[in-house]
């Protein structure tokens, strides 16, 4: 399963977003710039967010956006799924009941390898707040690195 550019692209606004929480809204181009997102594409995606309830907007001259919840409060999986729709490394275990299509689901032998697969994801993505991201560099992130990297050995 690979991520999009929009997905990529929509974590990377959120996190601007959350190391700006507190400080009031951010333009587009801000966002853009400390997002290293285009523009026309941020433009695209602020959108969702903001339809989703994870982005506000305020209107005027200091106007623009900013998270809705505080960046403990947001799950980078809520974000993917904005971005992304359901995870779904598979069509026949799509977290979206409906879209599992597969006429083989019943008595099929590799799908218990696809819901562990979809499984395994979503605790990653569900796991990890915008707080958890912006803490890099500090000593938490070294504590998140190993919690979500593969263990060597």
């Amino acid at each position: 399963m690979k991520v999009s550019t929009r997905g990529e692209y929509g974590v990377r606004a959120m996190v601007a977003l959350a190391r700006n929480y507190g400080n009031g809204p951010m333009s587009i181009a801000a966002i853009s710039k400390a997002s290293s997102v285009p523009t026309a594409y941020l433009e695209q995606l602020i959108g969702p967010l903001r339809r989703a309830g994870l982005v506000e907007s305020k209107r005027g001259a200091q106007g623009g956006y900013l998270l809705a919840r505080s960046p403990e409060l947001v799950r980078v999986g809520e974000v993917y799924r904005v971005m992304e729709g359901p995870v779904a490394p598979m069509d026949c275990v799509s977290e979206d009941v409906s879209e599992q299509t597969c006429p083989l689901i019943d008595g099929c032998e590799t799908r218990p390898v696809w819901l562990r697969m979809r499984d395994a994801i979503v605790g990653a993505i569900d796991s990890v707040t915008l707080a958890d991201l912006i803490a890099q560099g500090s000593p938490r992130r070294s504590r998140l690195a190993e919690s979500i990297s593969p263990s060597r050995t």
